[in-house]
């Protein structure tokens, strides 16, 4: 039997030899979680900015407020539905008057991550959309001096609003109100996110290769970003119609919960997210995609479903939208 000290040598050769291998693993593990953060085309949703719960609240109070409207019939709520996927399962939404809007409703989740608002792009900021809704016929028809009549006459909302403001309410807190809420609506935590962060279990080997195809076909160039999407302009129906032919250039829609806001395009035009992954192809790529190509890439937007409070974002018609190719 070899002595004592030289069972001793070979114990702390084999610990260091162990020790240094997972150090290895650890430093290489690193390396490629660094490596994906700093290198994707796409941002994981950030922490939530820091606010005044009190206001959040009280902006969702007054988000699911009916009195905004002019009728007393419809909130903020009505055609953004927070309980499923920030918008609804219509088409087209309708005004107080029963027609049909000329655009689809967009998700109210993330917007606060969109650098412009609408699918015309045409608000720089939440509190401009939120005004302007007011007084728009076709969604409240009614008036910032109207809602805040209504408002001022409720002493249970002026006593929350001196509480969150150390006023009663005004213009500048019932905008602020509202948007310090659609600022809290970010929903992080989709396993794309994860997988991001280096949870490599947290996607499939399918969905990885639908997103290196999401990318080799340059559907990247337009959404990319922490929005995927949301951050530039561009002009729709470029080899092919694509939905109805106006506005013809429209803000790039965010991807983030595409697998719930089903249906598709700006006039709501698509039923499935894998007939508008074919559509996308042959009217912005001129590419006629395959049933497997059409899947992958389905596969891979499967994953960019994220969490609101907790729970999974699901589509307004009770589940998630199917895969299946046209």
């Amino acid at each position: 039997m070899p002595p004592a000290w030289f069972r001793g040598f070979i114990a702390c050769l084999v610990m260091a030899l162990v020790s240094f291998d997972a150090t290895s693993f650890v430093v290489a593990r690193s390396e490629t979680i660094r490596s994906r953060i700093g290198q994707e085309p796409i941002k994981a949703v950030p922490a939530m900015p820091a606010q005044d719960q009190r206001r959040v609240a009280l902006g969702e109070q007054l988000f699911r407020d009916p009195r905004l409207s002019h009728d007393n019939t419809r909130s903020c709520s009505s055609c953004h539905d927070i309980g499923t996927n920030g918008a609804s399962a219509n088409a087209r939404d309708t005004t107080p008057l029963g027609d049909p809007l000329a655009l689809n409703t967009p998700t109210v989740f993330n917007v606060a991550l969109d650098f412009r608002l609408n699918w015309e792009g045409n608000f720089r900021s939440l509190k401009d959309e939120a005004e302007q809704a007011l007084s728009n016929p076709g969604i409240m028809a009614s008036s910032v001096a109207e809602v805040l009549s209504k408002l001022q006459a409720d002493a249970d909302l002026v006593r929350q609003f001196r509480d969150a403001y150390g006023r009663g309410p005004d213009l500048d807190n019932l905008l602020d109100a509202i948007t310090a809420f659609e600022r809290s609506l970010n929903t992080p935590g989709s396993r794309f996110d994860r997988w991001l962060a280096g949870g490599d279990d947290a996607i499939t080997t399918e969905e990885v290769s639908g997103y290196q195809l999401f990318k080799s076909l340059g559907c990247i160039s337009c959404h990319q970003g922490v929005n995927i999407g949301g951050n530039l302009f561009q002009r729709h129906g470029i080899f092919r119609p694509l939905g109805s032919p106006e506005p013809e250039l429209v803000r790039v829609p965010s991807l983030r919960n595409v697998a719930t806001t089903a249906p598709y395009f700006h006039d709501g035009s698509v039923a499935t997210l894998a007939e508008a992954v074919k559509n996308m192809g042959t009217a912005q790529l001129d590419v006629m995609l395959t049933d497997d190509q059409i899947a992958r890439v389905v596969a891979f937007l499967n994953t960019l479903t994220g969490t609101y409070k907790g729970k999974p974002v699901i589509s307004a018609a009770g589940g998630p939208q199917s895969a299946t190719p046209p």
